[in-house]
């Protein structure tokens, strides 16, 4: 599960195309690497490989800022563990 930090201003909204998860990221770009179905490309290759590429399959859906920040990562919160809000 992936969360913004407390204290968050800024961070970005984005869905994978690949998998369908959404989850908030306090790096904002038109594109991200997924954290759940990507793998972050390893750049230790030998002389005869090819260069890996990083499939940057999260879109950017909202950048969110303020109050929105807190709600938005409330409501993943309760998406991912069913709607069990007795922890908040």
């Amino acid at each position: 599960m992936y969360y913004v930090p407390d204290g968050t201003e800024r961070c970005g909204f984005y869905e994978c195309a690949d998998c369908g998860n959404r989850f908030l990221d306090i790096r904002i770009a038109p594109a991200l690497v997924c954290p759940y179905c990507g793998e972050e490309v390893n750049m230790e290759i030998g002389p005869d490989d090819e260069m890996p590429t990083p499939n940057e399959a999260a879109k950017l859906l909202q950048m969110l800022e303020g109050e929105d920040v807190e709600k938005y990562d409330v409501l993943l919160s309760l998406a991912v563990t069913g709607g069990d809000y007795s922890w908040i």
